[in-house]
This record gives structure tokens, C-alpha cells and sequence, in this order.
């Protein structure tokens, strides 16, 4: 294990597929006492062939998330290592998402995540050693690009919210770690388009007639997701296997970084964000994706 011995057990929620699959997998190899979780156990079938302990975790549901914590201390003693890693992307318009649908973007990928960690932290603070909470954030959460706002809102939550509770709990030696990748080939950019064609035609205040105002809009943003796959991008970007390893590396290491942003095209958008005006960087990102004007 890179720079440390941690043998306390790890537990992963959204290893059905993609970093979480990865990210388990990548641990136990490590020598670590895995926990992988999903909504369903029988998408877990692959991992638990491996010899890796699986539970049914869903993370908009508290008796799910309560009753997974529960099985692991019963079974290894309190949480050493919490991996919030599920999460999916919603795209579309703000206008045509329906409310619905933007409330189970946040109970997902952002209030899951906070009321696991309220739910393992008693038992870390009780540990000699403290403990670990790892949350797969995006670059998404410190730049934001066309098409997902409700997405870039969830992940932009999780960031403020892993350095409020950084500083919460280093008094009790719990270590906060923000990972944030760029572009990944995994089923999330499928989930994501998906979300994006899914978007209602006609807005509210037309009353869903006159066609699709948003059509041209959304049609650039479908473009971009198909550079994830093949061409410039693609090359520059990571797989899931890549971005198992930082986390594995930020899992174990004795002293982790606060944040790892992964691949170039996460930290050049990101450089872009910070270093850019406002208007500045909207205008290279609406020439960059071709949105109409």
C-alpha cells in the first residue's frame, strides 16, 4: 500500500460500474477490507467473485444508508474509510427540468452524501486514529460547462461542504479528501446524454408549443458528449481504472492531498476558470461548444 498500513474496512457506495467497480476492486487487490455498495446486490456479483464483502446501499433512502453502516460496524467495527463516490449526471435546460427530477439530482449526488458522513462519523471520532472520507466531486464542481446546471449545482455543493467539514473534524484526526475528475469514460457520460435528449420540448411559460426553443442548444451540448469518447478529448481524458488509482493512492497515503484533480482537460478548464473573466471564459466555452447566439 502506497505510504501507510490502513487495514481498517473501506466503504464504497456506487460500485455497480465505472469508478466505484474500479475503486473497490483496486483497494482489495491493495490488501484493504472492502465494502461495496449499490442499490442492488446482484450488480455487485463480479465483485463479490472476488472475495469483496457487498451490501445493498441506496443513498436517497435512510434506512438503506443506516442499515449498511450498521452491518459494517457490526461486522469489522466503525467505518475507517467512507468513499462517497455515487452519483449520476442530470443535463437539460433549467427551464424544461422538471422539479422532480432536480430534487433527486441533489438527493444523490449531494444529501446521500451528507447524511452517510453524518452516519459514520460518531464511529470514526471513537477510533484511535481518526478516520477517512474520500468524495468523488468532478471538476464540475470548481468550473461549469453548458447543459448541466443542476449537475455542476450538486457537485459545487460537495466541494463547499467537504472543506466546512475538513475543518470540523481534523480535530479528531478525520481526514476530509476532495476528488475531482475531468472526463472519464465510464456509463455516466450515456446517463448524462441520455438526461439531456430526455428534456421536455416545449417550455412553461410557451405552454410547450411553438417547438423546442432549447433545440440548437441542446444539440451542441450532445456533440460535446460524444468528444468524452473518441477524438482530442477522449485521448486527454481518463478511464475508470485511472481515476481508482488516485483514490486508492489518497486511501492510503498517510498524508493525503485536500483535493486531486485528475487529467489535463480537468485542470487546463479549471486554470481557465480561475484565471479568466467572467464573460471571458463564457465566451471561450460557448465558441469552444458552438452554442447558438
Amino acid at each position: 500500500m502506497a505510504g501507510g498500513s490502513r487495514t481498517e474496512p473501506v466503504l464504497i457506495t456506487g460500485c455497480s460500474s465505472g469508478i466505484g467497480r474500479a475503486t473497490a476492486a483496486s483497494l482489495h487487490d491493495a490488501g484493504l477490507r472492502v465494502y461495496a455498495t449499490a442499490r442492488r446486490v446482484d450488480a455487485l456479483v463480479g465483485l463479490a467473485s472476488r472475495g469483496i464483502t457487498t451490501l445493498a446501499l441506496d443513498v436517497t433512502d435512510e434506512q438503506s444508508m443506516a442499515q449498511a453502516v450498521a452491518a459494517v460496524e457490526a461486522d469489522a467495527g466503525s467505518v475507517g474509510t467512507l468513499i462517497n463516490n455515487a452519483g449520476y449526471g442530470l443535463y437539460g435546460p433549467v427551464e424544461q427540468i422538471p422539479m422532480a427530477e432536480i430534487r433527486r439530482q441533489f438527493e444523490t449526488n449531494f444529501f446521500g452524501l451528507v447524511r452517510l458522513t453524518q452516519l459514520v462519523l460518531p464511529g470514526m471520532r471513537r477510533r484511535r486514529g481518526g478516520g477517512r472520507i474520500l468524495n468523488v466531486s468532478s471538476m464540475g464542481g470548481r468550473a461549469t460547462l453548458p447543459g448541466g446546471a443542476f449537475y455542476h449545482a450538486s457537485k459545487y455543493a460537495v466541494e463547499a461542504f467537504s472543506d466546512a467539514l475538513r475543518m470540523e473534524v481534523a480535530q479528531f484526526g478525520i481526514q476530509v479528501v476532495l476528488i475531482e475528475p475531468g472526463p472519464v469514460k465510464t456509463p455516466w457520460t450515456d446517463t448524462a446524454a441520455g438526461s439531456l435528449a430526455e428534456a421536455a420540448g416545449g417550455s412553461a411559460a410557451d405552454g410547450g408549443g411553438g417547438g423546442d426553443p432549447y433545440a440548437a442548444y441542446k444539440a451542441a451540448v450532445g456533440v460535446s458528449f460524444g468528444r468524452t469518447t473518441s477524438g482530442f478529448v477522449a485521448r486527454l481524458g481518463s478511464d475508470a481504472q485511472d481515476i481508482a488509482k488516485v483514490i486508492s493512492r489518497a486511501a492510503t497515503a498517510r498524508r493525503p492531498h485536500t483535493r486531486y484533480l485528475i487529467n489535463p482537460v480537468a485542470k487546463g478548464v479549471v486554470a481557465l476558470n480561475q484565471l479568466l473573466p467572467g464573460r471571458v471564459y463564457d465566451a471561450v466555452i460557448r465558441r469552444q461548444y458552438g452554442l447558438p447566439s
